[in-house]
């Protein structure tokens, strides 16, 4: 029966994550991400199981093998880009805790630190695809 309902959750995370990669394949032609190291943040933040567990290994295999079939591109950005760090708007480069959830710049720029951190990893990723 426990076998049962775990083999259900399965097949609803594998359906869900088809999905979601089927939609950013028919929605965009280059799909641009950070290349995180899952097993390494479970250990490093003490997240545990709960990151393990998130089927994004399994995504990003999804999403690869689509964005191949249509002859689309998957960027991945280095884990070690400081995307977090940076200003989107004026690029400059300064230390914020894991506990700040608003990235405030000197330049008067006040964002969300996780949309600072999208729009970084998005011209990160514009710059190299420009330059391939």
């Amino acid at each position: 029966r426990v076998a049962k309902m775990q083999e259900k959750v399965a097949n609803q995370r594998k359906n869900f994550l088809h999905h979601q990669s089927k939609k950013l394949v028919t929605n965009y032609d280059a799909v641009v991400m950070e290349d995180l190291d899952m097993k390494g943040m479970s250990k490093a933040l003490k997240f545990g199981k709960s990151v393990t567990d998130n089927g994004w290994g399994m995504f990003t295999s999804f999403l690869q093998y689509k964005l191949k079939e249509q002859g689309k591109q998957l960027v991945k950005i280095d884990k070690w880009f400081p995307s977090t760090k940076t200003c989107s708007r004026c690029g400059s480069v300064k230390e914020i805790k894991l506990s700040e959830r608003t990235y405030q710049c000197t330049c008067g720029l006040n964002l969300d630190r996780d949309y600072n951190s999208a729009l970084n990893i998005k011209k990160e990723g514009m710059r190299l695809l420009e330059s391939a």
